[in-house]
Formats: structure tokens, C-alpha cells, sequence
């Protein structure tokens, strides 16, 4: 089969074997893969290597064709494989409820190969049984894009009705807003690129200036999509008092010094987002169908995905890229 893999900070395109699942795993033939920016951390070298020539992508929705002994799915069924490729199930994060903090936790795209690829394995337990009337395209950014974006959003505790900050806008952030303005949030967004601003207005978000500009209100929470530690501080100043601030991206550029009456006085919350939960997905999912999200997305032929890359890193990207099969 024909797969990207990593290779000393290129995607080169190759001919594999087609993987074999292992007992309690699913087989699937890719439909569809989003294009994450954690795809381009693992590329660059942000996230350290933890196997040599992965294939990446995490956001994949697939085709059965091999199901294991005991499973409900079916070949022919559709279904989501996520970052998110299994926990121990055993230790106290993961008996407390809290396996995205597993220490033994890996990943799809990362620890194993996933979805740059024409077929990809994923444990049973671990794939989202896909809903019926989403498209498989369209859709597949939801699958990290919209399950961190759900997570980081609940992590900002944001209130009904409040006010809240995003700065980036990009596959995540378009998605999260779009779940915010369902509960009645005003939403502000500060980002760089003027694309995005026009896309943030368009979804029906309150303002929407440049990345380090302050909102035009006081803010109740924020969530910090770019990867870009010097906006810590300046999502912090824009923050009323008891705000709290998420930081949803797994990778972060070095955070500047803090000035304690400035950034963190009046009981302001720093707070971070790892990785997620299987409970997550399928709230998100559930909550896609009910509300009509959707993605804003640019399809890129398979043979395309350093491409994609490209347009990730330079910023040349207006909601999410999507894989898509020949």
C-alpha cells in the first residue's frame, strides 16, 4: 500500500505492507484524514521521535474490512480513529476517569502508524463508530481538531452567556468557537492571518482582530490555539478577574516572564489540555450532529500531504486540510 512516513524532518511517500491488526484490532482502508499541526510537530522534531518513520495523521475515518473476534463492528461499517490509541487502563489517572493523563498512554500517527496511509489499524475500544450523515471529509478534522478544541473549552469553564477569547483560529479553533456559540458565548478572536478573521466573522463571532491585540471586552475565559508562548501573557492581561486561560495546543513555544499584578493577580487560572478522553470524542461527536458543526475544509489529494505540511507551516491554511483518497 502507498503511506507517508517521516524522514529526518521530511514526509516521503513509499510503498509499505499493508498492516496486520493485532487480535484486538480493527483493519481499516482510509477514507478521509485531517491535516493536524501536531502532524507538523512530529514532523519538525517539536515532539521527540518515538518511532522512527511513522506514518502520521490521527484524524482518519476509514472502512472496516477486518474486525476482531467479539467485536459489534462490522466490514463495511464506518469508523474514526483518533490521536488518542490506547491507555493502560489501570493505573489511577485511568481508574479515576482521567485516562488522557495514562502515563503509559500512545498514540496514533506518533507511537504507531496512522491515517497518511491507505489502510491503519486501531484497537477496537479506541475507534468512534462514525454517525450516520456526517461526511467522512468534511468531518475528520472533529476527530482531534474538535475533540481538543471540546476538551480545552470545558477546561476554560467558560459560563453560558459569557465571554470568551480565542486566539489562533485555525482547524481547532473554528470548531470550538462554533460549540461556544451554541451556549450563547460572545466569542472574540485574535489571530494573524486575515483569512481567518473573515471565517471567524462568518461563523458569527463577535470581533475578530490581530493575534496580540486586546478584545474588545474584558474576557471571562480564554483558550490559546497558536503555538506561541508569548501570547500567555497577553491572554492573561485580557482576562477579568477569576478568568481562566487554556492553553489546548501539546506543544508551546517558551512562555515569557509573568508580572504578578499584570498577568495572574485577581485569580486568574493558567491551566493546560492533554491530549483527551474517549468520553470527549463521543460527546463531541454527539454534540456535531445536534448543532450542525462543520468544518471549513480544503481537500488535498493523498498524494499531496507534503503539501498540505507546507501550507501548515506557512500559515497558508483557512480552517482544516483533509486528505483524500484517490
Amino acid at each position: 500500500m502507498r503511506a507517508w512516513q517521516t524522514d529526518a524532518g521530511r514526509l516521503v511517500l513509499t510503498d509499505v505492507a499493508d498492516p496486520e491488526p493485532a487480535p484486538d484490532e480493527l483493519l481499516v482502508r482510509v477514507l478521509a484524514c485531517g491535516v493536524c499541526r501536531t502532524d507538523l510537530h512530529v514532523l519538525d522534531g517539536d515532539l521527540p521521535e518515538h518511532r522512527p518513520h511513522v506514518v502520521p495523521g490521527h484524524e482518519a475515518v476509514g472502512e472496516v474490512l477486518h474486525a476482531p473476534k467479539g467485536s459489534v463492528r462490522r466490514p463495511g461499517d464506518l469508523v474514526g480513529a483518533p490521536w488518542l490509541r490506547r491507555t493502560c487502563g489501570v493505573c489511577r489517572d485511568c481508574r479515576a476517569g482521567r485516562e488522557n493523563l495514562c502515563r503509559w498512554s500512545v498514540y496514533t500517527g506518533w507511537d504507531a502508524d496512522g491515517g497518511y496511509a491507505e489502510r491503519l489499524t486501531v484497537p477496537d475500544a479506541y475507534a468512534y463508530d462514525w454517525p450516520e450523515g456526517l461526511d467522512p471529509v468534511e468531518a475528520a478534522p472533529l476527530l482531534c481538531a474538535g475533540i481538543i478544541g471540546y476538551r480545552a473549552l470545558a477546561r476554560a469553564e467558560v459560563p453560558d452567556g459569557g465571554v470568551l477569547g480565542l486566539y489562533g483560529f485555525g482547524g481547532s479553533a473554528h470548531l470550538t468557537a462554533q460549540a461556544a456559540l451554541a451556549r450563547g458565548v460572545t466569542v472574540h478572536v485574535m489571530t494573524r492571518a486575515a483569512e481567518s478573521r473573515r471565517l471567524a466573522l462568518e461563523l458569527g463571532c463577535a470581533s475578530a482582530q490581530g493575534a496580540a491585540d486586546p478584545p474588545p471586552e474584558p474576557l471571562d475565559a480564554a483558550i490559546l490555539f497558536a503555538p506561541a508562548g508569548e501570547l500567555v501573557p497577553v491572554a492573561l492581561e485580557a482576562l477579568a478577574p477569576g478568568g481562566t486561560l487554556a492553553v489546548a495546543g501539546i506543544h508551546l513555544s517558551r512562555i515569557p516572564p509573568l508580572d504578578y499584578q499584570r498577568h495572574v493577580f485577581h485569580e486568574k487560572e493558567l491551566r493546560s489540555v492533554e491530549a483527551n478522553t474517549r468520553a470527549d470524542g463521543r460527546e463531541l461527536l454527539a454534540l456535531a450532529g445536534r448543532i450542525g458543526m462543520r468544518a471549513t475544509v480544503t481537500r488535498v489529494p493523498f498524494a499531496e500531504a507534503d503539501r498540505a505540511l507546507d501550507d501548515l507551516r506557512a500559515d497558508r491554511v483557512t480552517g482544516a486540510e483533509v486528505l483524500v483518497m484517490d
